[in-house]
């Protein structure tokens, strides 16, 4: 049973997060607890690319921006795996230097610290040298880079064909069991 904190950073991909909002209700079994946190600008994604505000109606426990008081803001609550998707180069930037303004960035540093599983999925192209130096840093300190970069090996037919291509591998990432297309299976 894992606990798990899902942060939606800003950057455009709504299409990820919800699809791993989805997917994590099918892996209820292996889940004991997925707390969420959103940003401002996550959340105004969402609406201008879902067209709804759903965000809000997963039954997982919803955290504001700036509450520190969330379980994952300290390492004593033991959650095992944060998952930034989508993550905006800028969000990126903080957790890669440290900087812990937000309870996004907080839990980030408290996964790392711990060193416990962080996946972060940037959704951003293309990528600069302080980006890639970011994600150096990151991937150096214990984080995964997990870029929002689909495949086409099952032949997707939709955007969210295409998009789970990229959702099943941070399911993979964070250690669930879960069915999706493997290479020559």
């Amino acid at each position: 049973m894992k606990k798990v904190v899902i942060a939606i950073g800003g950057s455009s991909g709504s299409v990820y997060a919800k699809l791993l909002l989805d997917k994590m209700l099918t892996l209820a079994g292996q889940i004991e607890k997925v707390g969420i946190v959103m940003s401002d600008n996550a959340k105004l994604n969402w609406e201008l690319e879902m067209e709804n505000c759903d965000y809000d109606k997963y039954p997982f426990d919803h955290y504001g921006k700036n509450d520190f008081y969330a379980p994952f803001a300290s390492g004593s609550a033991k959650y095992d795996t944060m998952i930034v998707c989508p993550c905006s180069m800028g969000l990126m930037a903080r957790i890669a230097t440290g900087v812990s303004n937000d309870l996004i960035t907080r839990s980030a540093d408290v996964i790392m610290k711990e060193r416990r599983r962080l996946i972060l999925v940037p959704r951003e192209t293309p990528y600069s040298l302080i980006h890639l130096n970011n994600m150096k840093t990151i991937t150096e300190a214990g984080g995964i880079i997990c870029a929002a970069t689909p495949s086409f090996y099952s032949k997707p037919k939709t955007i969210e064909e295409l998009a789970n291509t990229v959702v099943d591998r941070i399911i993979d990432l964070a250690g669930f069991n879960s069915d999706s297309y493997r290479w020559s299976e």
